[in-house]
């Protein structure tokens, strides 16, 4: 998907087929539809400045879908870092790194801090503060538009979550992400488990970015409510038992 979405961004930038123009700050759909990052306006009217009608509508759009229906879907399927991350995470694997020996953790709870600290710092220096050194803008516009140095940043991060921290990124700093798990609590489509099919192989908590979100796993039917679950749907492809799917919110939550 994030592939997909990349390419469509290229065309725009190098032909006339202007489907999806711009990049994931400010873009827009088929030349009318607007859609913006609404963490970077949200950073923007910290800073006091007060952005134009097509931003706000863009943040709004991307806002309400996240927030109500898709979730944090944006981290999984759209953010071409995942890219960068699922591959050092692959290798990983492949290379049995933290496999033998206690792994490398550091709390969850950073991203928000980190979160937090881009607004604050937002409103102090007058600028968008992650948005300007985000990793995740600069390979997207780097992808699009030619990179400088900012394939070190991204080389960085490739080789932080090989060799010091899995899914440290992602997982662990990235305030985007924070903020989209934040939104997302509430929004309609979600991983399911039933447990009468599971027969406790644990792959799904093996191969998911945010294992902590699986607890219910071999206990209980239940619907993965967390926002921090990002719905990859990587815990479906390697059930064997049909134990998960994708599932919509209803009012017969968990049980």
């Amino acid at each position: 998907m994030q592939l997909s979405i990349l390419l469509l961004y290229i065309l725009a930038r190098h032909t006339d087929l202007d489907i999806l123009k711009g990049d994931l700050t400010f873009s827009e759909l088929l030349g009318v539809i607007p859609f913006a990052d609404p963490y970077a306006v949200l950073q923007i009217i910290a800073t006091g400045s007060i952005p134009g009608k097509s931003l706000i509508i863009g943040g709004l759009i991307i806002l309400l879908f996240y927030a109500l229906i898709g979730g944090r879907v944006f981290c999984s399927w759209v953010c071409p870092m995942n890219i960068v991350t699922d591959s050092a995470s692959a290798l990983r694997r492949k290379l049995k790194i933290d496999q033998d020996d206690k792994p490398t953790r550091i709390s969850r709870k950073i991203r928000y801090w980190a979160l937090g600290l881009s607004l604050i710092l937002s409103l102090i220096f007058g600028l968008a503060a992650f948005e300007s050194i985000s990793p995740v803008s600069i390979l997207h516009r780097g992808i699009i538009y030619g990179f400088g140095y900012g394939w070190l940043v991204v080389l960085a991060i490739f080789l932080i979550d090989l060799f010091v921290l899995k899914n440290g990124f992602c997982g662990n700093l990235c305030p985007l992400g924070a903020f989209y798990a934040f939104i997302s609590k509430f929004s309609v489509v979600r991983i399911k488990h039933i447990k009468e099919k599971c027969n406790l192989c644990m792959d799904c908590r093996v191969i998911c970015p945010e294992p902590h979100v699986l607890p219910m796993i071999g206990k209980h039917d239940a619907l993965v409510l967390s926002g921090e679950c990002n719905n990859c749907g990587r815990c479906i492809e390697v059930c064997k038992d049909d134990s998960m799917m994708f599932s919509l919110r209803t009012k017969s939550v968990n049980k």
